[in-house]
């Protein structure tokens, strides 16, 4: 199981006036390696109490060097932290690369990809959009970028400089809310009427294999049901949310569909070679069940986003609240988000360490 490792700060640049981009050097490089498009998990004590927070890596493989892109959120512990009081030459605490939003560059392959971002949602897209004009040659790439306005793109120089580098093979469509654009529909929010006008005059929607998407949650699923509509298959669509209206902690599941009896279920839990067994209420998340008893188990938003918690259920069922992180045939090979599931029978076995 991941654990978190020392890494020093050796480079702060700001993309844009709120948002910050932290270059990073880890004690133990080789727990490092990542594919495009994970994520950090990073953990900090403010006035006692530990955040943990997960940042998308914004580097392409070929690059040489481990950046996450942090943009400020109002109230954001974490995120004001890191753009008003990080400096070069710190150390922070994070876990190596996690989180399936990715893709595997094959030199020999010549696809088309589609990306959408929305805001900071281009940090992850980015790394795999590098990536893939880097290490697939014959492959294309289609950006459409949404933000507010022009001062708040992130990475803007580095996009245009990407443009310039791989000539023909990179288009961008900034997508702008408050500034006015020459062409209409290049301004307003990313809808799914947006995209389905974008699929019929400006991008060739049946020619791309693979949509990758990382946003806010009402614009990603109008985006992905604008793919379908135009023909995408869903397992040719990628999500990675950077927000989520759930709230921290999980509501219990419905009561019909907790098995009646005790009011207490067994779990067992193995993390790091060992297993403990709890008996806790079936109203606790199985993560706060671990929690509750000093067991150290991943976890970063609790809001079922990330997969940093992700277990699997050996033995009994659960179920989960909510999942924006597990691909289908996850769930099928029996793996949950344990910040989001609930024991449905008296005795429950999760294994963290597969």
């Amino acid at each position: 199981m991941a654990r978190f490792h020392s890494l020093k700060v050796t480079d702060l640049q700001n993309t844009i006036r709120d948002a910050v981009v932290v270059t990073l050097e880890p004690d133990d490089p080789g727990a490092f390696a990542f594919r495009p498009g994970q994520y950090l998990t990073f953990r900090r004590e403010f006035d006692g109490t530990e955040l943990r927070r997960s940042y998308s890596i914004c580097a392409g493989l070929d690059e040489g060097r481990l950046q996450v892109g942090i943009k400020r959120v109002e109230g954001g512990a974490f995120s004001t932290f890191a753009n008003e009081v990080l400096k070069v030459g710190d150390v922070v605490e994070a876990m190596p690369p996690m989180g399936s939003f990715t893709v595997d560059p094959d030199a020999s392959a010549a696809r088309n990809y589609l990306g959408f971002a929305g805001g900071s949602g281009i940090t992850p897209v980015l790394s795999i959009l590098r990536s893939v004009l880097a290490r697939e040659p014959k492959s294309t790439f289609t950006l459409v970028y949404a933000n507010r306005g022009v001062n708040s793109i992130m990475f803007r120089e580095e996009i245009e400089d990407l443009k310039n580098q791989h000539m023909g093979r990179l288009t961008v469509i900034h997508v702008l809310e408050t500034d006015a654009q020459d062409i209409d529909l290049f301004t307003g929010r990313v809808t799914e009427e947006k995209c389905a006008q974008l699929f019929q005059h400006w991008i060739d929607l049946p020619s791309m294999d693979m949509a990758y998407i990382c946003g806010p949650e009402p614009m990603m699923l109008g985006i992905a049901r604008a793919l379908e509509a135009g023909g995408m298959d869903k397992a040719q669509i990628k999500f990675e949310l950077f927000a989520s209206g759930q709230p921290g902690r999980a509501k219990r599941p419905a009561a019909s569909r907790v098995e009646t009896g005790a009011a207490q279920t067994k779990v067992s839990v193995t993390l790091d070679g060992a297993t403990r067994v709890l008996e806790v209420d079936k109203g606790t998340s199985i993560l706060d069940a671990a929690l509750e008893n000093s067991i150290d188990a991943p976890y970063a938003c609790k809001a079922g986003v990330c997969s940093t918690c992700r277990c699997k259920v050996i033995e009994g069922e659960a179920e989960m609240a909510a999942n924006h992180a597990l691909e289908d045939y996850e769930v099928a090979q029996g793996y949950i988000l344990s910040c989001q599931s609930f024991a449905l029978t008296d005795r429950i076995t999760v294994d963290y360490d597969q």
